[in-house]
């Protein structure tokens, strides 16, 4: 990986940038930025909706592209197909909006979510639906199976609708969690679908750096952004669906791109059929075949050997966090996850204590570590559930500080909780980490842990979650 490093990233060393934010976006190899300018400055390319040389073009990469989605992840034509999106968001969204929810059809879902997912319970409960939460365990912050199930194989499930066309409901969980790196058993997704769910599987925080075979585990819906995969394209995500899950939904909507036809004088349309029906207006026909051309070269570098890099990595990255100790011999950080590599992903949430024993603010870490040109996140990275399970928040909590004003902005909201880690850290590593950037941060740790208190700084308001 060091000689991959130096070709297709060697801009991170040009410009001495430490870049530890592979859950945030992967960055895009200099190969295949070429690739994408040869090609839009060789040919011209139009919009797919027709039938000119120009478009004709556009459909066949655009066609291509799909097929290179199905064949990266083992997926089989005849059982699934591609849905170009803008991300990992917009593939939830048409899930959520088209799901036959309903009194007997929940949605059910790890507290342990995206936003993005946890989005979809408000087209749940605006159908009658019940929404039903399995939340994280301290102190690694899993989600147990014996806490799902009773979920998974609840008695008495169809007594309100017991239409037989109907499923169980929609069960949606990540496959690695984008907070604390956990990675969620993928033999839930057949536990699950024997049980009649249909299952959505967040893969936007675990395909970047674990293979993902659709021949063996089955999910529904899988929802992706590739510029988290490929650093680019930005702005194009899929939602790879079984064809029969696919079918059973029910869109609220049409536009130009998913019909074959429509009339101003009745309240008719026809949709076209799938994966056209769910593709809203113009593919971004540009950029999608840029998604074959990255897999291409993914391929080549083997999603194996990313993985095995990064463990690698982030073995490097726990073990020297667990050397780091204040005065009194008390550990100077805490991990909140998995403090080993086995079921967890190259994502590492954490917390550094300062030698007089309280928390360093995470705003106050991601301001030096700009400073030493390190990029990593903080915050709470869109994932309420592990927030709220770290710092024990329950419903009681929640609706109090709602009491009297249910629209605080986002520094009043934290300032009512009160919570021991109102925002953590979070380091990723990905194919173009080095060792030497998994060091470097530990140095910054080291630093910060022990150096002159900053705890009376100013510091910038919360604005965002």
């Amino acid at each position: 990986m060091d000689a991959l490093r130096k070709q297709e990233f060697g801009y991170l060393d040009d410009e001495d940038h430490c870049y530890l934010d592979y859950t945030g976006a992967a960055l895009p190899p200099r190969s295949l930025l070429d690739l994408h300018h040869t090609r839009l400055t060789s040919t011209s390319f139009g919009n797919p909706h027709s039938a000119s040389p120009a478009s004709a073009r556009s459909t066949e990469l655009v066609e291509e592209a799909r097929k290179a989605v199905l064949a990266f992840f083992r997926a089989s034509p005849d059982e699934y197909t591609v849905v170009f999106t803008a991300n990992a968001t917009g593939a939830c969204r048409l899930v959520g909006e088209a799901f036959p929810f309903g009194p007997g059809v929940p949605f059910l879902h790890l507290g342990d979510n995206h936003n993005s997912v946890l989005g979809i319970r408000r087209f749940a409960t605006a159908r009658g639906a019940r929404v039903e939460t399995v939340r994280p365990d301290l102190p690694d912050l899993r989600t147990s199976y014996e806490a799902l199930a009773p979920h998974l194989h609840p008695a008495g499930r169809r007594s309100t609708d017991s239409r037989s066309d109907l499923p169980t409901g929609l069960f949606a969980f990540p496959a690695q969690s984008n907070s604390t790196g956990v990675q969620h058993p993928l033999d839930w997704i057949d536990r699950a679908r024997e049980a009649g769910w249909r299952v959505l599987l967040d893969a936007a925080a675990y395909a970047p750096a674990n293979p993902l075979d659709l021949s063996r585990h089955h999910p529904d819906f899988v929802c992706l952004s590739w510029y988290k995969i490929l650093g680019f394209p930005t702005g194009v995500g899929s939602l790879i669906a079984r064809r029969d899950a696919l079918a059973a939904l029910r869109r609220p909507w049409f536009s130009g791109g998913t019909v074959r036809a429509s009339s101003t004088h009745l309240s008719w349309h026809v949709l076209d059929d799938p994966p056209a029906s769910f593709e809203d207006g113009t593919l971004d026909f540009q950029n999608i075949p840029a998604v074959a051309e990255g897999l291409n070269w993914l391929t080549g570098v083997g999603i194996s050997a990313v993985h095995d890099h990064a463990t690698r990595l982030t073995a490097r990255l726990l073990d020297g966090l667990r050397t780091l100790t204040r005065p009194d011999g008390t550990p100077a950080v805490l991990v909140h996850g998995p403090d080993g590599t086995a079921l967890r992903g190259s994502t590492v949430a954490l917390t550094l204590v300062h030698a007089d024993g309280r928390p360093l603010d995470d705003r106050l870490v991601v301001r030096e570590a700009a400073r030493a040109g390190i990029s990593l996140r903080t915050g709470c990275f869109c994932n309420p559930g592990v927030g709220e399970a770290l710092n024990h928040v329950t419903a009681d909590q929640v609706r109090r500080a709602l009491a009297h004003d249910d629209r605080p902005n986002t520094e009043e909201y934290v300032r009512r909780l009160h919570p021991p880690y109102p925002g953590v850290v979070r380091v990723s590593a990905g194919m173009a980490t080095s060792a030497a950037d998994i060091d470097r941060f530990l140095a910054l740790c080291r630093d910060l842990a022990t150096g002159p208190s900053p705890h009376r700084e100013v510091l910038p308001p919360r604005t965002a979650c």
